[in-house]
Order: structure tokens, then C-alpha cells, then sequence
């Protein structure tokens, strides 16, 4: 019953902006690493930004810092990615991730199913 439910994405023009949520449950979002991944056709599946458990550390890729923000919201198991100054290269199918490591293993790695965002004049 683990579930990552992304929504947000769409069609929008080159400086544009969306909102990516990312619905979470089945499990304790509040100890989990949130990331977003992104993958465009004929590339490999790239990290575009993660937040800490408390939500208190961000990293974000190269080519998005500035341009993207990664929130999380504890008490709504939701988490956020703004997304400003869009360019063509954003294309892709964006993925919501839940992972939670610990010492030694894995406790999980949970991934949504994706939606896409388009950036096109």
C-alpha cells in the first residue's frame, strides 16, 4: 500500500514556472530522504534535487540551483518541487523517490509512477 502519487506536471512555455507535488503514504514520510529524479529520452535518470528528513538540508543539481526548490510538508506526507525560469532541457518525466537509509542497509526505496513536464514554445 506504499504509494508516491506525483501531480503537477504539464505543458508550459520556456520561462515558465510549475509546481510538482509528490502525495505520499503507506509508510513514515517524516524519516524518509525525499528526492526528485527526472528523465528525458535518450538520457539517464538524473537526480534533481533531494531534502533531508526534518527538511532542514537541500541539494539540488548543477543545472537546476537557482532555478528549483525542494520543499516537504511532515504534516501533509507531501513534498514539493517549484519549479522557475523553465527551460526546453527541463523536459522529461519527473519522479517522486522516498528513500530511507540505515546503518548497514536499506530500510526502503520507493518510487512514484512519474509525470511528465514539457517545456515548449
Amino acid at each position: 500500500q506504499v504509494q508516491l502519487v506525483e501531480s503537477g506536471g504539464g505543458l508550459v512555455q520556456p520561462g515558465g514556472s510549475l509546481r510538482l507535488s509528490c502525495a505520499a503514504s503507506g509508510f513514515t514520510f517524516s524519516r524518509a530522504t525525499m528526492r526528485w529524479y527526472r528523465q528525458a529520452p535518450g538520457k539517464e535518470r538524473e537526480l534533481v534535487a533531494a531534502i533531508t528528513s526534518a527538511g532542514d538540508s537541500t541539494n539540488y543539481a548543477d543545472s537546476v540551483k537557482g532555478r528549483f526548490t525542494i520543499s516537504r510538508d511532515n504534516t501533509k506526507n507531501t513534498q514539493y518541487l517549484q519549479m522557475n525560469s523553465l527551460k526546453p532541457e527541463d523536459t522529461a518525466v519527473y519522479y517522486c523517490n522516498a528513500y530511507r537509509p540505515s546503518i548497514g542497509i536499506i530500510l526502503y526505496d520507493y518510487w512514484g509512477q512519474g509525470t511528465q513536464v514539457t517545456v515548449s514554445s
